[in-house]
C-alpha cells in the first residue's frame, strides 16, 4: 500500500497540514468535511482509560449529525484528565467557528504518545491552512497524515452496483503497534456514497469490524484511542437502504467488510518490526467465544511470537498455549495442531509422522496458518497476528525519544 489506489467519495472532502505536534514539517493534522445530511456510525475502544477525544466524540455523536472530523497524529491526548477534555473541546470550537457549524458537529480523534498535553495553540493556528486544502481526492495525503509508527499508509476502495447506481466504499486506517482492539483498531475511517438508514449503518459497521479489526493482534495491547467511523453521504443517487434483510443492504455490508478486512490485514502486516503474517484458526469448538479464547491465547503468547520470528517449529509453545487457554474439560487426546498442512500434534503429543524439517519449511514462509482442531463442537474463529522481533522492542523502547 505504498501508493494506495482509492476512489473518492462524493460528499467527503479531506485536507491536511503540519501543526508541529511531534515532528516539525510533516502533515499531522487532518480535517474531513462531510456534506449536509451525512449519517455516521462509530465504534470506540473499551479501554477504561479512554482518551479525551473518544469521550467527546461519543458525546457529540449522540446529539448532532457530524459535519467535520478533526484528526491528529503524534499525541493521543489520553491520560490527560480534565485538561485533555478541555483541549479537545477547544479544538472542536475552533473548527466549528471556521466551518460555520455547531461545536457538537465536530468529532475529534487523536493518536500518538499517551500522557502529554496537546499543543492546542499550534493546532488551532493550522486549522485555516488545512481547510484551504480540502478536496475529494485528499485520501492519500490523509492516510499518511494519521500515521505514527506505521511504515506504510493503509487505504483501499470497493465498488458495487445497486439499483442501477454504482456505489463506492473507501476506507483508511492507521495502526502498527498497541493492536489488540476490542472494537476496531487504533483509528479507521470509512465512507460510502450510499444512502443508508442510521440504525442499519451502525449495524453494518459492527458486523464488519467483528471479523476484521476485532480479529487481529500485534501485541495484545488495546489502545486508549481506538475508533472506527463509517460515514454515508447518500450522494450516489440510489434509494434509501432501509431493510436489514434486503439484497442491497447485504451487498453494502459485504463491501464494507471487505474494506475493513483489507485494512486489518495491512495493520498486522505492518506490525512494528513484523516479518511474518500468521492466521491462527481454531475449529471444533463448543462456542465461538471458546474458539476465540484459544486463538488469542496463542496469538498473544510472547514465546509463540518469538518462535514465529525465528522460524523455529517449537511446537511445545503452541501446545502449552492451547492448554492454558482456559477451555473446560478439554480432551487433549482429541486436539490436533497443524502448521498449514503439516500436523504437529495428535493423540496428546507430537504427531508420529511429524518432522522438524517439515515444520521449519512452513515457518520459514512469510505467511501461513496455525490451525487447532478441538473436536468438541462445530464452531470456529480466527485471529490474524504477527511475530515479535528485535525491531518491535527497539521501536517501542525509543518511541518517546
Amino acid at each position: 500500500m505504498d501508493n494506495p489506489v482509492f476512489l473518492p467519495i462524493s460528499g467527503v472532502r479531506l485536507g491536511t497540514g503540519p501543526a508541529g505536534i511531534k515532528y516539525p514539517g510533516r502533515d499531522d493534522l487532518l480535517v474531513m468535511e462531510l456534506a449536509e445530511g451525512t449519517r455516521c456510525a462509530a465504534v470506540f475502544t473499551r479501554n477504561a482509560f479512554c482518551a479525551a477525544p473518544v469521550s467527546v466524540a461519543r458525546a457529540h455523536l449522540s446529539t448532532a449529525s457530524p459535519r467535520y472530523l478533526l484528526i491528529n497524529s503524534g499525541n493521543a491526548n489520553a491520560g490527560t484528565g480534565e485538561q485533555g477534555m478541555q483541549s479537545a473541546l477547544e479544538l472542536c470550537r475552533s473548527l466549528a467557528e471556521a466551518g460555520a457549524c455547531g461545536v457538537d458537529q465536530v468529532l475529534p480523534f487523536s493518536t500518538g504518545v499517551i500522557g502529554e498535553s496537546l499543543p492546542v495553540d499550534r493546532m488551532k493556528a493550522a486549522i485555516p491552512q488545512v481547510l484551504g486544502t480540502l478536496n475529494e481526492a485528499g485520501w492519500a495525503d490523509a492516510s499518511r497524515a494519521i500515521m505514527t509508527t506505521d511504515t506504510l499508509p493503509k487505504l483501499t476502495s470497493r465498488t458495487l452496483v445497486l439499483q442501477g447506481h454504482t456505489l463506492t466504499v473507501t476506507g483508511m486506517a492507521k495502526g502498527a503497534g498497541m493492536i489488540c482492539p476490542d472494537m476496531a483498531t487504533m483509528l479507521a475511517f470509512l465512507a460510502t456514497d450510499a444512502k443508508v438508514d442510521q440504525g442499519l449503518l451502525q449495524y453494518c459497521l459492527e458486523r464488519a469490524v467483528q471479523g476484521s479489526f476485532n480479529a487481529i493482534s500485534v501485541d495484545g495491547d488495546t489502545s486508549t484511542n481506538d475508533a472506527c467511523v463509517l460515514m454515508a453521504t447518500g450522494q450516489s443517487g440510489s434509494e434509501l437502504i432501509g431493510d436489514r434483510d434486503s439484497e442491497a443492504f447485504n451487498a453494502l455490508c459485504d463491501a464494507v467488510t471487505e474494506v475493513c478486512m483489507t485494512l486489518a490485514r495491512a495493520i498486522v502486516q505492518d506490525g512494528e518490526g513484523a516479518t511474518k503474517l500468521v492466521k491462527v484458526q481454531v475449529d471444533g469448538a463448543r462456542s465461538r467465544a471458546e474458539a476465540r479464547q484459544v486463538a488469542y491465547t496463542i496469538a498473544h503468547s510472547p514465546l509463540v511470537k518469538t518462535a514465529l520470528f525465528a522460524s523455529d517449529p517449537n511446537w511445545g509453545r503452541i501446545l502449552a498455549a492451547v492448554g492454558r487457554a482456559g477451555v473446560e474439560d478439554l480432551d487433549i487426546e482429541r486436539v490436533q495442531i497443524w502448521l498449514d498442512n503439516v500436523c504437529i500434534v495428535r493423540d496428546g503429543g507430537r504427531a508420529g509422522d511429524y518432522t522438524e524439517e517439515a515444520g521449519r519449511s512452513v515457518m520459514e514462509r512469510d505467511e501461513y496458518v496455525i490451525r487447532v482442531g478441538l473436536y468438541r463442537g462445530d464452531l470456529e474463529a480466527s485471529v490474524l497476528t504477527c511475530d515479535l522481533s528485535y525491531d518491535y522492542v527497539r521501536i517501542n523502547a525509543e518511541y518517546r525519544t
